[in-house]
């Protein structure tokens, strides 16, 4: 075949630096966002951080010597009657500094009696132990690690045998490989005198499945033992904590989840004020001393030296830099407003007071027809972002629901369905649980057309267990 060449004329999308740059802003939310903008100034050197004014300074007032040294005639003892009270007491401060849980767990080996190697091989399993107080690896697997990091050789059954050292510190239960174990664990830490612990002890030892899965009546039809028996051993059981990590709150890891909301949301007589929290958020700029720097390289006539080309080039694309990055920032801003206040404009009824049986079906496509914006554009705003308001901080991903039809034609969210499923759950009785197909005829006696499929995804979303593992006696 004969070599030819020919000009084909192709249609391509790509996005532009600065568009890449805006899709990953406009996902972060204002946490992360601060955190990007402090590692942008450090990275680029012609970003500075503007100086925000001083709110409500006031100028100092002038005194004179005379009135600084001028003796004062009050008593001193009115002075001290009017700033201290005989109830008032002094509060010191105490500033402490939390050990984490391993930290713990090492100290308490101190107190046993371990040799040198027994106590690195101890504190290296220790320092395997998850934030829940479980060891989730096999011994083989740590005994490996050890091996390579250490440079001790050791076996499963050595360290089999140095986690029991473990299992007898505090918290109990903690280096457990598993739940029922676990479980054991804190039930052995316990003096067994009553009946009801005896019993617990041997559900947990021999029953274990069966009493996780609720097979209450055959439970109770092995161990031959009465209802109320029965019901003393669930509760002995239940004082026992999943997570042995959970008991130590000295303050080595904290768990407390940290909401920073991304819009400040007031209602004041009827009207709503609407603002994006960017308090922490420090605000850029391009030092002017590089683009100085830049005139006073370039002549006259607008010529530049050999030896200074390539550092104006270097400070050019730091400056363009620069200005993407603010660019992109107020790009943000705005686009995070003008979706925040077309949300607040749908969901106005249900901004007023926080009931979410006023909230109307909305999806991603209803704010995006409203803004002019992509679908993918709205998704990455709402997604991890929070607003403040009068009642609550709010995830915005929640206020997006499933529209779902009536008998009547009528539209209604899926947060009335689940508001609805939620307290025929809680109405029931727990010695017989409602099944998913009882709360889909419950649901369409009441005029919601909706599935047994469809119920069970709303149950899971709200974090409810099937019917059998909702039965109590």
């Amino acid at each position: 075949m004969a070599i030819n060449q020919k000009q084909v004329l192709s249609l391509q999308q790509k996005l532009s630096p600065q568009q890449i740059q805006m899709i990953k802003l406009l996902e972060l939310p204002t946490v992360q966002l601060e955190q990007r903008i402090k590692q942008e100034i450090e990275d680029n050197i012609v970003l500075e951080e503007e100086e925000r004014p001083a709110e409500d300074e006031q100028a100092p007032q002038q005194i004179s010597v005379e009135e600084y040294l001028r003796e004062d005639d009050t008593p001193a003892y009115k002075s001290r009657i009017n700033n201290y009270s005989k109830d008032d007491k002094p509060r010191p401060v105490y500033l402490t500094g939390g050990r984490s849980l391993q930290e713990y767990l090492v100290e308490q080996l101190g107190y046993r009696n371990l040799s040198e190697r027994e106590m690195r091989l101890t504190a290296f399993l220790i320092g395997s132990i998850d934030e829940d107080g479980y060891l989730r690896r096999d011994l083989e697997s740590v005994a490996d690690d050890i091996a390579f990091s250490v440079g001790i050789e050791t076996t499963a059954e050595e360290l089999e045998r140095l986690l029991n050292v473990i299992h007898e510190l505090e918290p109990a239960g903690v280096g457990a490989r598993n739940l029922r174990e676990c479980l054991l664990l804190q039930m052995e830490q316990m003096p067994v005198r009553t009946r009801a612990r005896r019993l617990a002890r041997r559900i947990l030892t021999n029953y274990f499945d069966e009493f996780v899965k609720k097979h209450y009546e055959k439970l109770m039809t092995r161990l031959q033992v009465s209802e109320e028996d029965f019901r003393e051993a669930i509760g002995e059981i239940k004082r026992l904590s999943p997570k042995p990590g959970n008991l130590y709150t000295e303050g080595g890891t904290d768990t407390t989840p940290y909401i920073i909301p991304d819009f400040i949301l007031d209602y004041h007589d009827g009207q709503f004020d609407l603002s994006l929290n960017s308090y922490n958020v420090p605000e850029v700029r391009v030092n002017r001393r590089y683009t100085e720097m830049i005139r006073e390289m370039v002549a006259p006539d607008g010529t530049v030296r050999e030896k200074d080309r390539e550092a104006i080039q270097f400070v050019k694309n730091k400056i363009d830099s620069a200005k993407w990055f603010i660019s992109a920032i107020r790009q943000r801003h705005d686009t995070l407003m003008r979706t925040m206040q077309t949300i607040l404009d749908y969901q106005r009824e249900y901004f007023r007071d926080g009931d979410k049986s006023k909230l109307r079906p909305m999806i991603l496509k209803d704010i995006a027809d409203r803004t002019g914006l992509d679908v993918s554009t709205i998704s990455r705003v709402v997604n991890s972002k929070y607003v403040q308001t009068q009642f609550g901080i709010i995830l915005l991903k929640s206020l997006f629901s499933e529209a779902m039809q009536t008998e009547s034609g009528e539209e209604v969210s899926s947060y009335e369905i689940k508001n609805i499923l939620q307290e025929c759950i809680d109405e029931e009785d727990k010695r017989k649980p409602l099944t998913d197909e009882t709360l889909m005829d419950i649901l369409n006696a009441k005029g919601y057309r909706i599935a047994r499929r469809t119920v069970a995804k709303y149950r899971e979303m709200l974090g409810i267990p099937v019917a059998r593992l909702r039965k109590q006696i």
